[in-house]
């Protein structure tokens, strides 16, 4: 398979299976982040009988979503500029090392991004999380097999994103 197929292929591995895995779970329509939901209202419990109370889950910071969804928002679209991009550089007929370049630059760019979202959030938890997603990110943008690292790592962030972020 020649350099430009390659990168074409692992391209649209990538972003096929980032849309696939930052789809919306239907969450969305659940209560806020730190908000609880009501009851059910139990009926004819008998006089004497104490109602039971549950114990309200941890409360995540108030932002969680909305840095969680900014995340997922700016890795589908930093794919698709890595998709676009390679496409544009097997008709331009590049090089593999000038399209090599420029996918660790668009990485780089990419973890910048994804950092600025871990300095929102205000759940230590969900900012550690992100911070090391931008992390492993930088790590392709300096990997010699920048190609080869988006196939194999880049797409287990969205899933893993989707486990702890929006759980």
């Amino acid at each position: 398979m020649s350099g430009n197929t390659a990168i074409r292929t692992a391209a649209l591995v990538t972003l096929t299976a980032l849309a696939g895995a930052c789809q919306s779970t239907g969450g969305e329509s659940a209560a806020p982040a730190g908000s609880t939901a009501a009851a059910p209202s139990a009926t004819a419990l008998p006089t004497g009988t104490p109602a039971v109370t549950a114990t309200a889950s941890p409360v995540t910071a108030a932002n969680t979503l909305a840095v969680c969804t900014s995340v997922d928002k700016l890795i589908i679209a930093g794919s698709r500029k890595i998709a676009a991009d390679s496409a544009a550089a097997t008709r331009g007929e590049l090089t593999p090392e000038q399209v090599s370049a420029q996918l660790k630059e668009n990485l780089a760019d990419l973890a910048d991004d994804v950092r600025g979202q871990a300095t929102r959030a205000q759940d230590p938890e969900i900012k550690a999380l992100i911070t090391d997603t931008a992390d492993r990110i930088d790590a392709g943008a300096r990997s010699s097999a920048p190609v080869k690292w988006l196939s194999s790592t880049f797409v287990s962030i969205p899933p893993r994103l989707t486990d702890r972020c929006h759980a």
